[in-house]
């Protein structure tokens, strides 16, 4: 499913124009941003998802073409991790 089709079925389920449920998936992709760059807190949606700011410590690996070793600087990563609804619903 597309972002399209996203808009189109929240705005049939919710019984909303397309251009309100727009509206509410840009602001949540605009909050969700905010919360994984400020890493201070998760943003938890109740059996659904929770998304989160993860650090990743340097390391060194390898060019797969020459084998050198290349240094990768630490950084950060956001990590969604599954509610229990969203794990039922795969079953």
């Amino acid at each position: 499913m597309n972002r399209t089709e996203l808009v189109t079925a929240l705005s049939g389920r919710a019984e909303v124009t397309k251009k309100d449920a727009e509206a509410v998936l840009a602001a949540f992709a605009e909050i969700a941003g905010d919360v994984v760059r400020k890493g201070e807190e998760k943003l938890t949606i109740p059996g659904f998802l929770t998304l989160e700011r993860t650090h990743r410590a340097a390391r060194i690996a390898r060019n797969p073409q020459t084998g050198d070793p290349i240094s990768i600087p630490a950084g950060y990563s956001a990590k969604a991790t599954p509610g229990s609804k969203l794990k039922d619903a795969v079953k």
